[in-house]
């Protein structure tokens, strides 16, 4: 189209070449230096992961500790049997303490099981109930003391309340009767001197125990419903999977079909939703509770609750509204442009046709990232737990001289004794003073680079072997007489012997952006406590300002990608060639690479919308499958927000396969239209129906351009 850029502003057009004849065999390796940098982090990343693994405990994370620092439930230790962990006075937990140190002032033993009834220490002590109460007290208590001393050494609690289990912690069962707040069935409770206090005191200790374990109480509870609900999980995957494979084979045959099948799937997909969310908006309507305002309730772990008010229905409704009616004016205005966009993707079907092994590449991807993901997932927990034990002096007196000093256990002095008679050294938290553990930050923050790093060069290793393997396709004059006999096999290894430096760069450039929003991102945690509006302005702005400079980087490392499967030529000059050649085809990239794109998103939306609410029936037992139910759940939203995001990503993998041979047949469109000009001497590459149909679009286009 000789309407569109050719002034040199962006760059010289390329010339016809009589030998050209697609990606270039006959290249050098490209940027070295950078694939050298690849190599030693590399060797220095596996250095940090074999220091972490030899420093790190893992049962830090996994099992609770007691006062000792010895951890209840873990195999082949004198806890083994005891997985629980038990506080002898849970009011303690309130103290500011517990928010410094991360540990509560009290003793904490490990136990079989935690308490299912009343009993205070000095009625046990007189009764058959001392061997039930004994089993709470210190390892290795004799009973040879007197009642006031076993509470003054705290050898055993003062009092056991029934309790419950909590991220394998033993807190009070506190519940209200009529009003009234209970444990079991007391609303008071005696202390260590025998005095009996209302349980609201009992109550607010709880509340900042929990309050500190809210999370992990979070953590646990959905890990139990991943281990209860796993099987159908993936069952789920698997079916997005099916639906996936099948959805890429009939676009395979019937492409144009498909494509209109898809638009008109995904109008009643959202159509479906929007009547769902009506009726359960109209189900509510009167029933006692649900006119409660989202602002009013605030945050709840339990997210069921929110689905018992209008309001969210309503936002739901609003929500999917405003989307179907976005994606209905989108198709109206783009009708012409999508019979273009069919074209472009009736061609990439013909190619992924001819290259069908490239439908299974994203299995290589997926393989190659799960192993970044466990590698870097597995050295950042023995990194964050790395740290050595720390034993503190605590003690019941607020001016004690030594209290909070540290100690260690095996040799605690009577010194500090006769200074507080109440001290007892304790189990604080895990830290350290030496250089490896002021350098763990340090550490981490590699780690987390590391990783950016190598996924990234992983998808770039992707999009070049499938850029070369497409562009094979392309560049074949007799289609498919001409393709070479292994085309991903071939891009792959060229790839992989002469451009590793060139994807290492576009990877460590992307690497570097992504660990500053990283960084960003925590700066702006710990902000948000500070009621500095320039401060929280700024930190918006460059968020956002990153945010668009990964996008363009990803966008233009995708296509400088393809540059280099063709040409062979080195990252820089790739992504220039490529960004100059898109500037000259401007409109055609917003005709028809975009259309495209937008398309495939319907696809995914399709598989996910449908999976989505396959899932949501099931886990909320509205259907049956062959007889059997869906397990009981804390949160069923746990099973079905990771089918979701699992079919996204598995329709991602593979609709990102035509996704990149649509990229690289437009950028070979381009380059064909400047390199040839359809004559017996300078012949098109593209095949006759893409070229009736793009040309005649972009025609069409650029008079429209050129009127406005």
């Amino acid at each position: 189209m000789e309407d569109e850029r050719k002034d040199g502003t962006y760059g010289t057009p390329q010339k016809y070449d009589p030998t050209f004849k697609g990606p270039i065999y006959n290249r050098g390796c490209t940027d070295i230096i950078c694939c050298v940098f690849l190599l030693l982090a590399i060797v220095g990343y596996v250095a940090v992961g074999i220091i972490a693994w030899t420093h790190g405990d893992p049962r830090k994370v996994i099992y609770p500790t007691d006062s000792r620092g010895e951890f209840c439930g873990q195999k082949g230790t004198k806890n083994a049997n005891k997985p629980y962990l038990f506080y002898f006075n849970i009011v303690k937990c309130a103290s500011p303490l517990v928010l410094l140190e991360f540990q509560c002032p009290t003793p904490q033993i490990c136990v079989e099981k935690c308490p299912d009834r009343y009993l205070t220490y000095l009625n046990a002590h007189r009764s058959q109930d001392f061997e039930y109460y004994k089993q709470f007290c210190v390892p290795g208590f004799q009973n040879n003391k007197g009642v006031a001393e076993v509470l003054r050494d705290g050898d055993c609690p003062a009092v056991l309340t029934p309790s419950t289990l909590l991220a394998r912690r033993c807190f009070p069962a506190i519940h209200a009767h009529k009003g009234v707040l209970m444990v079991g069935n007391e609303t008071t409770y005696e202390d260590g001197h025998g005095a009996r206090k209302n349980i609201t005191e009992l109550v607010e200790g709880a509340k900042k125990a929990n309050g500190v374990l809210e999370a992990r109480q979070l953590a646990m509870r959905i890990f139990e419903d991943y281990t209860v609900s796993w099987y159908w999980i993936v069952i789920g995957l698997v079916i997005a999977m099916v639906m996936s494979l099948l959805f890429i084979v009939l676009l395979r045959f019937l492409a144009g079909i498909m494509v209109w099948v898809m638009i008109v799937m995904v109008i009643l997909v959202l159509g479906y939703g929007i009547f769902h969310c009506y009726m359960e908006y109209a189900r509510l309507r009167g029933e006692a509770g649900s006119d409660v305002s989202l602002v009013d309730l605030g945050f709840q772990t339990d997210l069921r609750v929110y689905l018992h008010l209008r309001q969210t229905w309503m936002a739901f409704m609003i929500i999917l509204s405003i989307i179907e009616v976005i994606i209905v004016l989108l198709l109206i205005f783009l009708r012409k442009r999508i019979l273009i966009a069919i074209a472009l993707i009736k061609e990439a079907s013909r190619a992924v046709g001819y290259v069908m092994c490239s439908m299974l590449y994203p299995l290589v991807t997926f393989f190659l990232l799960c192993l970044c993901i466990a590698y870097w997932a597995s050295t950042a927990v023995f990194l964050s737990t790395s740290n050595e034990a720390i034993y503190k002096i605590f003690d019941d007196v607020t001016d004690c001289p030594v209290a909070g000093k540290t100690c260690n256990p095996e040799n605690f002095s009577s010194n500090e004794s006769r200074l507080c008679p109440g001290a007892h050294c304790q189990f604080a938290f895990y830290g350290g003073e030496s250089g490896y553990h002021r350098a763990l930050l340090g550490l981490q923050i590699f780690n987390a680079f590391m990783f950016f790093w190598l996924a990234n060069f992983v998808l770039a290793l992707g999009q070049v072997t499938l850029a070369g393997a497409f562009a094979s396709y392309y560049w074949s004059l007799h289609k498919p007489d001409d393709l070479p006999a292994f085309p991903l096999f071939s891009a792959f290894s060229r790839a992989l012997r002469y451009h590793t430096g060139s994807l290492a760069f576009g990877a460590l450039i992307l690497a570097i952006v992504q660990i500053i929003r990283v960084m960003l991102e925590y700066l702006d945690q710990r902000l948000k406590a500070a009621d500095n509006k320039f401060a929280k302005f700024l930190m918006t702005c460059l968020k956002c300002c990153f945010w668009c400079l990964e996008k363009f980087i990803k966008f233009l490392n995708r296509n400088a990608y393809i540059m280099i499967a063709i040409y062979g030529t080195n990252f820089c000059t790739s992504a220039r060639n490529a960004f100059f050649l898109l500037m000259r085809n401007i409109i055609r990239v917003a005709v028809l690479d975009k259309v495209t794109d937008f398309l495939f998103l319907l696809g995914k939306l399709l598989i996910v919308g449908s999976v989505g609410i396959l899932a949501f029936f099931f886990f909320t037992h509205r259907i049956r499958i062959v007889q059997d139910t869906a397990p009981p759940l804390n949160y069923y939203w746990v099973p079905i927000l990771t089918v979701i995001v699992g079919s996204y990503l598995i329709a991602h993998g593979f609709f990102s396969v035509y996704g990149m041979c649509v990229d690289t047949l437009f950028l070979c469109f381009c380059e064909d239209l400047e390199r040839n000009d359809g004559s017996q001497e300078r012949p098109y590459f593209m095949s006759p129906e893409l070229r009736d149909i793009l040309l005649k679009g972009s025609a069409e286009e650029g008079k429209r351009a050129e009127v406005e």
